[in-house]
This record gives structure tokens, sequence and C-alpha cells, in this order.
């Protein structure tokens, strides 16, 4: 990304966006389907469950999409959505609508190719734990740290987890709800208060719905460190602030790998990789 196609901040960025800045009058564009996932998993050989909610909303051919807390969003929300054009939902009253709107926005006028600096990752068919891991080991690769870092993890996934062990990171789990990890581990809650203990930042896209991102990219700029988001909320959102707080994004637009087992692709983005075609 560019300076002329990445912005400062969340809220500068859905800013230009509702002033047509970025690409089309977003007045002039409609949504043609809402919908939400829901959905509930224990991996085979697996202690510990969690469940899933996500509203998607489809521009032409692209899908945005925003994680929710289960049983969070009214239902009144998809109908609110369907028609609508996004300039009206970029200014929903709900967080979760102006992200989702947001993301399909950007993924029709710049979707997930290389001409807009993203790089193919593959994931193979195989169970919901095999492809869980598979993207875990893509999106840890991001990280440029030594063996003993610590890595704040905001939205804990199990398998993100793992594989910081495997290349001899520490870590500090952190989520919302709390609780504890696979591996009987504290879940902390205030991410801000555990960021100045870390060495880097690993943190859920699901942090834009819940209003906890622009904290975390701020202490990351302030404080020189790498923040990876892993996105499959506001997979086309995050790319553009690279630069500003975010240092790499694994981007997985829907559907998302947990969806079946067949194979997939997911986008990682970099700070400073080459790009063409933005406004």
């Amino acid at each position: 990304m560019t300076s002329a196609t990445t912005a400062a901040a969340y809220d500068d960025l859905l800013g230009r966006a509702r002033a047509g800045h970025l690409g089309p009058d977003p007045a002039s564009l409609r949504i043609a389907v809402a919908f939400t996932t829901r959905q509930a998993v224990r991996h085979d050989g697996r202690g510990t469950a969690y469940r899933n909610e996500v509203l998607s909303l489809r521009l032409a051919e692209a899908v945005g999409s925003c994680a929710v807390e289960p049983g969070a969003l009214p239902d009144s929300a998809v109908e609110e959505c369907v028609g609508a054009d996004v300039a009206r939902l970029l200014d929903h009253p709900l967080p979760a609508v102006r992200v989702a709107a947001l993301d399909a926005y950007l993924m029709h006028i710049a979707p997930h190719t290389p001409e807009y600096g993203a790089e193919p990752v593959h994931l193979p068919t195989g169970t919901s734990l095999e492809k869980s891991r598979a993207r875990a080991r893509a999106v840890v690769e991001l990280l440029e740290l030594p063996t003993g870092a610590t890595v704040l993890v905001v939205g804990v996934v199990n398998s993100l987890l793992e594989a910081l062990r495997s290349r001899g990171l520490g870590y500090v789990p952190c989520d919302l709800k709390g609780g504890a990890t696979e591996w009987d581990e504290a879940v902390v809650t205030d991410a801000l208060a555990a960021a100045g203990r870390c060495d880097a930042l690993l943190v859920s896209g699901m942090t834009l719905g819940n209003g906890t991102f622009e904290a975390l990219r701020r202490h990351a700029q302030q404080h020189g460190k790498q923040l990876v988001m892993f996105a499959q909320t506001g997979s086309a959102v995050l790319p553009r602030l690279l630069g500003h707080g975010v240092s790499a994004v694994c981007a997985e637009p829907y559907p998302f790998f947990w969806l079946d087992g067949g194979a997939g692709t997911i986008h990682r983005y970099r700070a400073g990789c080459t790009e063409g075609g933005l406004r």
C-alpha cells in the first residue's frame, strides 16, 4: 500500500470512504445480500470449545464481514442492510454494520490480489484442526522476533498459541471473555494493560468491531512494536492501515477456513509492499 491509499487510523479511513475519496461514491452502491454465520466448534483432540457469529454483507462480487459476540447482533440488523446503499451503512449506529460495510466497499474496489499488495497463501484440504493449524502457521510467520520474545495475543485461538510455542516465543493470551487456554493458562481481559510487558502484538480483526483496535494500534505505533493482524473481520480494511501502527495482516475473507474441509486461500500483507492501481 502507498501513502495515497492507506490511512492514519480507522476513523480516518471510514471518513475517506464516506466522502468517496477512495473510490466510487458509496451512495451509488447497494448491498444485495446480508447474512449471519453462526458456528460452534470443538476440534478433535482439544478440550475447549468456542463459538463464532459473523455479520457479512455482499456488494457485487465482494463480501465484507465483522465478527460479533454471539447473540449481540439484533435480528433486525440483517434486514436493515439488505438493499441499503453503502453510504447509509457506513453511518449505521451499530459498529459491526459499519465495519462490514467498509470491508465490503474496500474489497469491491481493491480485492485481495498481488496487484494490491496481497501474497496468496494456500490452505490445504483437511480437518478443522488441520486447517486451523495451517492458518496459524501462516499468521505467525509474519512475526519477526527472536526466540524468547513475548507476544500479546488478543483474541485467543489455541492454534496460534501452539504455533508461537513451536517458534520458541512466549505469549500473554487476552480475550474479553477471560477464561483459560487449552493449556490452562489464565486469559487476561485488559489488552492495553498487558501490552506494555510484550514485545509484539498479534491481534484479531474482531477488535475493529468491539472498539479496542485503535488503542492497540496507537500503542504499537508509539512504542515501535510489531502489530500483526489476523483478520476475518475487516480483511480489506486492515491492509489500509499498514505503516500506521500495523506491520502485517493475514487477511481471510469469507468463506472462512472453518466452513468446509476443502482447499482455500488466505492473503498476507506487509508494510512497505508495492502495490498499484489504488486511489
